[in-house]
């Protein structure tokens, strides 16, 4: 049951639903911003306090010889919306992977710029999170930069069909190939950490692809117009945690 709250109150997730409808308001900035998100309420208390929290400037892996992820692509319907945090697609069955004995298949993805995460000090202008949950309701984020470059098939669509208004999603009319939005260079690093959003809950499984892929200028220029700021939270202390590649 907390897992499934969990998921329907994320920033990134369902922002109509009753039950996050009393949620304390926060944001990217100014008093409800990231440096105060502990203040808000009692259950964000871990956006102060924990030990294990995202985004990290990813330093120093330590070689894990991990094998490239293995990503199964599947077609679904999906829906789009600017809940005012982020864009965001959920989906009913999309791609899924092997981790750790169990199964993890994709429930939404969504995008923040500049980046979250940082390699090795480097900062991307896009970063996308394709979240993704397993039979016991445990999280894995696998996390995607971006770089300028040429347009991205994957995107134009979806920004194509980007509602002009809030809070309002709307239904894709077609599937979204996902292959253009992960590099080909399927190896990653990886690390325990946190939702980067309230309540900031921790636990999650992270998987950051070790290559970017690239977008359009052009394209960037819509993400960053639909968001009308910044949605990155910053950099968290590691806390003697490892990074594994």
């Amino acid at each position: 049951m907390r897992r499934s709250l969990l998921l329907s109150c994320l920033a990134a997730f369902a922002p109509l639903s009753p039950v996050c409808a009393s949620a304390p308001h926060w944001s990217y900035e100014g008093q409800a911003g990231p440096e105060h998100w502990g203040e808000l309420a009692a259950e964000y208390h871990t956006c102060h306090n924990g030990q294990f929290q995202s985004p990290i400037d990813i330093r120093h892996p330590v070689d894990g010889h991990l094998p490239p992820l293995a990503l199964e692509f599947h077609a679904a319907a999906e829906m789009l919306v600017n809940n005012g945090h982020t864009l965001q697609v959920t989906v009913d069955d999309e791609d899924d992977f092997q981790l750790d004995g169990e199964t993890y298949s994709l429930r939404q993805y969504h995008f923040h710029t500049p980046s979250e995460n940082r390699i090795a000090g480097r900062a991307f202008p896009l970063e996308a999170h394709f979240v993704h949950q397993n039979a016991a309701g445990e999280l894995a984020v696998v996390a995607v930069m971006f770089e300028r470059g040429a347009e991205n098939p994957a995107l134009t669509g979806l920004l194509a069909a980007l509602p002009a208004q809030q809070n309002r999603p709307v239904v894709l009319n077609r599937p979204v190939d996902l292959r253009p939005l992960f590099p080909q260079d399927r190896h990653y690093y990886r690390f325990s950490g946190s939702l980067t959003t309230p309540p900031c809950t921790e636990g999650l499984r992270w998987l950051v692809m070790k290559q970017p892929v690239q977008l359009s200028a052009a394209q960037l220029a819509v993400f960053q117009q639909a968001l009308k700021s910044s949605n990155n939270r910053p950099l968290q202390p590691l806390h003697g945690r490892v990074v594994v590649e």
